[in-house]
């Protein structure tokens, strides 16, 4: 190895997320049409070739153990995990590669086979936004932040999902490099230095298990039904034909929230559906149960740190003559 490279060891494995393995990897070596020298080598842990998640071969270079000691250690992710447990062999070579390795990062689920091999015990991680709930009751001794697109806690990296992983890289490349070099590569590869707000952004509406009280699932059903009624805490305790009092002790005990702001969050999640459909940001906030749009707003800034109209360029379906 030449002195100034840096060697990056990747892991594969059968049914490996391809773009978890490629989207790092371009960064990289764009990075090294700009100055940079960073040497990528894929293994695996037994030193044969694989095949990723759509069915593509991946050749490596050879086993994990004869790896030479990395200055940056790559788990990437795939479907298999979190359903299935991480092999032992994968196990072994993880934890082989992140004693020698300068240090240690993951795409996606890829937290889960650090997770499973004690490496994130006592440290901030992310993973996709699906499966945070999974990582963190899997780990208890992760402290796991779902809304992150990366963390960095020491010498240990997580991303979150997918695409996340290009980000991830390219802080990487921002530390060995400074911002300059990385500007460059993001303004190459026509992606973001750095997201404006976290993965909440790109989650679907509506996610996480129902509540488990009838009266909390109903008040889904009124809130969706009609988003502009009334549902105060009164409104909502008569609707129900429960106290107030009852009410709000279900929402403390269940949801962890209060019932103004779980009502507020199934109206922000409307509302992210209204403007995915193509309505004005004006339209989206009256149809959604916000008294105005500063309101929503408000919500959007707190939540993803990004305007509804920011959101909605990046993420709605371009919709022609929707009225608003």
């Amino acid at each position: 190895m030449n002195a100034g490279s840096h060697r990056v060891a990747v892991l594969v494995y059968d049914g490996v997320k391809l773009l978890d393995v490629a989207g790092p990897g371009e960064v990289f070596g764009e990075a090294n049409l700009l100055g940079a020298d960073y040497r990528i080598a894929l293994v695996s842990a037994s030193g044969a070739d694989v095949t990723s998640s759509i069915g593509m071969r991946i050749a490596v270079e050879g086993s994990a153990a004869r790896e030479p000691d990395p200055g940056t250690f790559l788990m990437p992710g795939g479907d298999i995990y979190p359903r299935t447990p991480v092999a032992p062999d994968l196990a072994e070579a993880t934890r082989d590669l992140a004693a020698r390795a300068g240090r240690v990062a993951s795409v996606c689920s890829g937290a889960f086979v650090l997770g499973a091999t004690g490496l994130l015990n006592g440290k901030r991680a992310t993973t996709h936004w699906k499966i945070t709930g999974e990582l963190a009751a899997r780990h208890p001794q992760v402290r796991v932040e779902p809304d992150a697109i990366y963390v960095r806690d020491g010498t240990t990296y997580t991303s979150a999902g997918v695409t996340a992983g290009i980000d991830l890289a390219l802080a990487l490349v921002e530390e060995d490099h400074g911002p300059d070099l990385s500007r460059e590569v993001a303004r190459s590869l026509v992606v973001y230095l750095q997201r404006a707000g976290g993965q909440s952004q790109f989650s679907a509406p509506l996610q996480g298990p129902p509540p488990r009280s009838p009266a909390l699932r109903g008040i889904v059903d009124l809130v969706t039904a009609d988003p502009a009624g009334d549902h105060s805490l009164t409104g909502l305790a008569g609707r129900l034909n429960v106290s107030t009092r009852h009410l709000t002790r279900l929402f403390r005990e269940e949801m962890g929230t209060t019932p103004a702001r779980y009502v507020e969050s199934i109206r922000f999640d409307i509302a992210k559906s209204l403007l995915d459909q193509g309505h004005t940001a004006t339209r989206a906030a009256s149809l959604a149960g916000f008294p105005s749009y500063e309101s929503l707003r408000r919500v959007f800034a707190r939540e993803l740190s990004l305007s509804p109209t920011a959101y909605q360029r990046r993420f709605a379906t371009a919709r022609r003559d929707q009225p608003g």
